[in-house]
């Protein structure tokens, strides 16, 4: 019966095991008659009255704590307590920790040499149990959700089986054994199939769940390994490493992983609806990618499992879909930002190639288009070290007619083989070498790294390099490098020996820019069976089309001999040199009938003194000084006049190979001075040279714009200082022709002036060339367009070079105007044939004319059998001797 808590004594059958209680209870739990928290008061019982042993001893101290002087707690309104032993030993125990609580000291420092308890799960190792706990719930439930649809289904299979045999039953037929056992090998058979599905279910679980128990592992196996040695690497950082390597190398890395990750994904979801579904195998693989494809499709699935996995699916295709879109964004931008800048591959065939870029590249582009228009065009592939975008730029801004020639473009190297694969360098039927600004040998440094570039490729070279150099003391390094496959055109020193060839022959400039381009008459070489065995005379006038002028012999190894004897007979395998329109504009014809005659006097100008000006300073002034020593008369003198002081002028010249004492005809005379300084130049005789040379500067020579600006205004000044110094100035000028300016005016009067002495200004821009044309004030050597039209011609054809190193070289043949009474009587009518062969007596030929008040000259004439009366004014263009 329920004991009374207000009695004061227990039962009379429990007093041997419960003793009287004691006045009060010192426990921390008699201190309140409310516990503060807000859990509801626990039943009291008896076992609650007997304290522990150790407190019953604290209370029999002659010192109370404050504890023990409170009264006792009021006894609670409860109901009736029972007393029940199962709790009196837990009471007891309750007691005796709090009590062992309040004796220990309560400190949070662990024992030296012992790690806290709680650090031993470090914090990853909770997440990967959290991880593997809430793994293991998920499989779990969908576990029993399986095993649960799967005694469903065999249930109603069985009930379908029993279904049947009563039906069987009650129409009276017996069931065949043979559809008895059909029955159960079906049912084996469901059996067999819905284990197969809880493997395949099972299979793609692990296999989804195995790569991160795996790497927790290693990652754990990594900081157990590092905290024993700190030096070495952890795992899962060298597996990264590996991964990043082999994304890094391989260009297909990334598609490879994207595709496995997709038939993964696919795999693992057919398997997976497979063992939640009643459908095949096939045909849940099948599902698995279009939920990938398309995410949507899965709205369709029915059932807690199926939506599971194709919601899962549907997940994994929307990540393989964005990864496809990124690889595909990168892969087209990567794709535009190569051809933005000239990265992709040129696969062209028979093709020409520039490597470099400056300004002759406009003009060399011009003339190689003018000479592809026969061919219906061409294709030239440029490759510079500057952007793609920027060199289309420039060449729009040409404004050139490239006549069907296609330019393309590409930034790169000519050092890296690489680059020069990337332009099908192997491939090509020429490739040009242009020189640098700047520094001279600087510039042919790097033509000769590229040269060796070039000899180095593996599959070897279909065409020739041709090599443009500054400095004519580099170009057996060159050659000694390429070999038989170099070509060199070193431009300064060929266009230093033209201005002085053109300030002793005015007008020569225009007939060198006739012939050297391919826009008129240039230089062919070609053989013909049908001349062997004839002489040069009568190979001469062979071609009605064409004007021979060399021999390429065979049997000295096709040296080139320009204007050979009379006599000499064609043998075979030897090549005619001829100036015609194009190559396939000229053929050999029967002979015509001309009359040959004998010059009316043979006689030779005798040579004087001279005195020539050079306004500037070049690199190649020793050369230029040794070629006119060669050219002009005992007694002749030389002004130089620039800016360098006379001490580094002698040294400069001395350092380039100038040696004063084998100086025979010339007198070198200094002056310092700037040459666009008008008080400087008036303190020169300008009106007395002869000749005057406005060199580019060297200082300026890197800008062509400012070089010739320079040279422009100082040929103003001059032409401005010497029409004011003219006697009879105001009689010479009211001679002016008409049609030309004005009396008065000051570029008549330079007009006027130009008769005195001859002007020759080096031009390194077209666009200036426009102006000295329109003002005729002077004559001029436009140098880039020239070295450019010497390299489009060497790069079509590299025996060319051979034909123009002799007419530039200081020994051999050049170009010479002579006047007609050299040839022609006085009133004599002879057609261009016949002035051929009048020419041959003086060993020459001829192979054009200028007539009286003609602009230009008339090179390979169309009609050469016409005869004609000559004035003695007109002036014949030959190749002869240098005298």
């Amino acid at each position: 019966m329920p004991l009374d808590p207000d009695s004061s004594s227990p039962p009379p059958h429990r007093d041997w095991f419960f003793p009287p209680a004691p006045p009060f209870l010192p426990s921390s739990r008699a201190r309140t008659p409310f516990p503060s928290t807000s859990r509801s008061p626990k039943p009291y019982s008896l076992a609650d009255r007997r304290p522990p042993p150790t407190l019953r001893s604290r209370s029999r101290s002659p010192h109370p704590t404050p504890e023990q002087q409170q009264p006792p707690p009021p006894p609670l309104p409860s109901a009736p307590r029972r007393r029940d032993l199962r709790y009196a030993g837990v009471r007891r125990g309750d007691v005796l920790t709090a009590a062992a609580e309040k004796k220990a000291p309560q400190t949070s420092a662990p024992v030296h040499g012992r790690k806290p308890a709680a650090s031993a799960i470090t914090p990853r190792w909770s997440e990967m149990l959290s991880a593997a706990v809430i793994s293991l719930c998920l499989a779990s439930l969908l576990r029993r959700n399986f095993s649960l649809h799967d005694q469903v289904c065999h249930l109603q299979e069985q009930l379908a089986v029993v279904t049947a045999k009563l039906q069987s039953c009650i129409i009276g037929s017996s069931l065949d054994m043979s559809n008895i056992n059909l029955l159960h090998q079906d049912e084996n058979n469901t059996m067999q199939t819905r284990s197969l599905k809880n493997f395949s279910l099972l299979i793609s679980l692990s296999v989804l769940y195995a790569p991160l128990v795996i790497l927790k592992y290693i990652g754990l196996v990594s900081k157990i390994r590092s905290s024993h040695d700190s030096e070495e690497v952890p795992i899962n950082k060298r597996l990264a490493y590996k991964v990043d390597i082999f994304l890094s190398l391989h260009p297909y890395a990334k598609p490879l992983v994207l595709l496995v990750a997709t038939l993964l994904l696919i795999a693992l979801g057919g398997l997976a609806l497979y063992g939640v579904t009643d459908d095949s195998l096939s045909d849940c693989l099948w599902l698995s990618w279009t939920f990938i494809a398309d995410s949507g499709n899965h709205a369709n699935a029915m059932g807690f499992g199926p939506k599971l996995v194709s919601v899962s699916i549907s997940i994994g295709g929307m990540l393989v879909f964005a990864m496809m879109l990124g690889l595909v964004i990168d892969s087209i931008s990567e794709k535009f930002d190569s051809l933005r800048k000239g990265r992709s591959e040129v696969i062209e065939q028979s093709h020409t190639l520039i490597l470099g870029w400056s300004d002759k590249l406009g003009s060399l582009l011009n003339q190689i288009a003018i000479a592809n228009e026969s061919l219906g065009g061409g294709t030239i592939v440029v490759m510079a070290e500057r952007n793609k975008e920027e060199m289309e730029a420039d060449i729009a801004k040409m404004e050139f007619d490239l006549k069907g020639t296609s330019v393309i473009c590409r930034s790169g190297s000519p050092l890296i083989l690489a680059d020069l694969k990337k332009v099908s360098v192997s491939k090509a039927r020429a490739i040009v070498v242009l020189a640098e600004e700047g520094n001279a040998d600087q510039s042919d440094a790097r033509a000769l790294r590229t040269v060796l570039s070039l000899t180095g490729v593996k599959e070897g070279l279909r065409g020739h390099i041709v090599v443009e150099l500054s400095d004519l003391d580099n170009e057996v390094l060159v050659k000694l490098v390429g070999g038989d496959l170099v070509e060199t055109v070193v431009a300064h020193d060929v266009i230093g020996r033209l201005m002085i060839q053109c300030a002793r022959q005015p007008g020569l400039a225009q007939i060198w820019e006739d012939i050297l381009g391919f826009e008129n008459c240039e230089f062919y070489i070609k053989r013909w069976p049908k001349l062997d065995g004839m002489r040069f005379e009568d190979v001469l006038i062979s071609f009605p089309d064409a004007v021979p002028c060399g021999i390429k012999v065979a049997s000295y190894g096709g040296k080139i001999i320009l204007n050979p004897d009379d006599c000499y007979v064609l043998q075979e395998g030897d090549e005619v040199i001829v100036i015609a329109e194009d190559d396939d504009t000229y053929a050999p014809a029967p002979l015509p009938k001309v009359r040959r005659g004998c010059l009316p006097k043979d006689f030779i100008v005798p040579k004087s003194p001279e005195r020539i000006l050079f306004c500037g300073w070049r690199r190649d002034m020793e050369d230029m000084i040794m070629v006119l020593d060669a050219f002009l008369a005992p007694g002749s003198e030389l002004w130089m006049f620039n800016d360098v002081p006379e001490i580094d002028r002698e040294r400069k010249l001395i350092d380039g190979g100038l040696d004063f004492g084998r100086l025979e005809n010339i007198i070198l005379v200094h002056r310092e001075g700037n040459a666009v300084i008008r008080r400087h130049l008036e303190s020169l005789p300008l009106e007395s040279f002869d000749s005057i040379l406005i060199l580019a500067d060297e200082s300026v020579e890197d800008s062509a714009i400012q070089a010739d600006s320079r040279s422009l205004a100082t040929l103003l000044l001059i032409r401005d200082i010497q029409a004011k110094r003219l006697p009879y100035r105001e009689a010479m000028v009211s001679h002016v022709p008409l049609g030309t300016f004005s009396e008065g005016s000051w570029i008549g009067e330079m007009q006027q002036a130009s008769d005195k002495s001859v002007i020759i200004s080096e031009i390194l821009e077209h666009r200036t060339k426009n102006l000295l044309t329109m003002s005729k004030i002077s004559d001029y050597v436009l140098s880039n367009e020239l070295v450019s039209m010497a390299l489009a011609m060497v790069a079509e054809d590299k025996q060319i070079n051979d034909v123009l190193e002799e007419l530039f070289a200081e020994q051999g043949n050049e170009m010479q105007i002579h006047p007609s009474d050299l040839y022609l009587k006085e009133d004599e009518e002879l057609n261009f044939f016949e002035v051929i062969l009048r020419a041959r007596q003086r060993k020459e030929i001829v192979i054009g004319y200028r007539l009286e008040g003609a602009e230009r000259a008339i090179i390979n004439p169309t009609d050469k059998v016409s005869r004609r009366r000559w004035s003695p004014k007109d002036v014949f263009v030959v190749i002869s001797e240098k005298e």
